[in-house]
């Protein structure tokens, strides 16, 4: 059968559905595993991370006028299989033909990175937090914000597809970026997966930097005990137990330690030497004087 001008004649969209189920069919029956994205109505994208995919694809002029054609692809089901993982989508869609979609997005580099997790940091406290979206405004303005943010612009990103449409970005290929907006809803983790990132990067280090501060001081700012006890006249007790006594009794106790200290420490006068008189022997010899010291 001939095509109207060079194209394949317009497929409606039950028979694409009929299509796409005899696709996943045959896959599933060969052993191959799909990821599909199933159709529905509304919105493409209903939690956080989807619709801040869909809103920065949509905000950048590139594609304003491209992506619309492929919403329609998506929400029908057209898109039989999605994959994604670093810093490519691999994706088949049932148009008139089965068409083999590749995505390819840059990795995110690291100083961009880096810049963008000390500055969220501080503000998110839980990986289920983060995935889940519920952050605060200005954590979610600086990671979808376009240029420096989480999510590729249209510089960061390469696109095929085996379909004949010259149109760099043709309505398959729109229907796979719809589709992994779709799919963030699901899985948000992929997004991190896609650009080549770690999510823990993003959440709170706060702890890590209190154990980091708390570290023990140099060994010579340390004043030792012996020398802080001539200094006050006091005992230090470097033992590990702890005290036990009532608090009154404790420092009554350490009075008493402190004046033992002082009497036992205090230098006291010399005990003077007491010469005991001369004893006469029976021999009439005169006994030499003993020294007796008293104590």
């Amino acid at each position: 059968m001939g095509y109207n001008g060079g194209w394949k004649p317009y497929v409606p969209v039950a028979e694409r559905r009929r299509k796409a189920e005899q696709q996943v069919a045959k896959a599933i029956k060969a052993g191959r595993t799909l990821s599909p994205i199933a159709p529905y109505r509304g919105a493409i994208a209903k939690t956080f991370w989807g619709k801040a995919w869909c809103d920065n694809l949509e905000r950048y002029s590139d594609y304003g006028n491209r992506l619309p054609r492929g919403r329609t692809y998506v929400r029908n089901g057209s898109v039989i299989d999605l994959q994604i993982t670093a810093g490519k989508i691999h994706a088949q869609v049932m148009g008139s033909s089965l068409y083999t979609v590749q995505i390819d997005v840059v990795v995110c580099p690291d100083p961009h990175w880096r810049a963008l997790s000390a500055d969220c940091a501080s503000s998110i406290d839980s990986m289920v937090e983060l995935l889940q979206g519920k952050l605060s405004g200005a954590v979610m303005e600086r990671i979808c914000k376009p240029g420096t943010g989480l999510f590729p612009s249209p510089k960061d990103i390469r696109f095929g597809c085996s379909c004949p449409d010259w149109a760099s970005m043709c309505k398959h290929v729109a229907a796979v970026l719809y589709g992994a907006g779709a799919r963030l809803d699901q899985q948000p983790g992929l997004l991190f997966t896609l650009r080549g990132v770690d999510a823990a990067d993003l959440v709170d280090s706060t702890g890590a930097g209190l154990s980091a501060a708390g570290a023990a001081p140099a060994p010579g700012k340390i004043l030792d005990t012996a020398a802080l006890g001539d200094v006050f006249g006091i005992e230090i007790d470097t033992g590990s137990e702890p005290l036990t006594a009532p608090p009154v009794a404790r420092k009554r106790a350490g009075k008493q330690s402190a004046a033992r200290t002082s009497r036992v420490s205090t230098p006291s006068t010399p005990a003077q030497p007491v010469l005991a008189s001369a004893k006469s022997t029976s021999k009439g010899k005169t006994a030499a004087p003993k020294a007796v010291v008293k104590s």
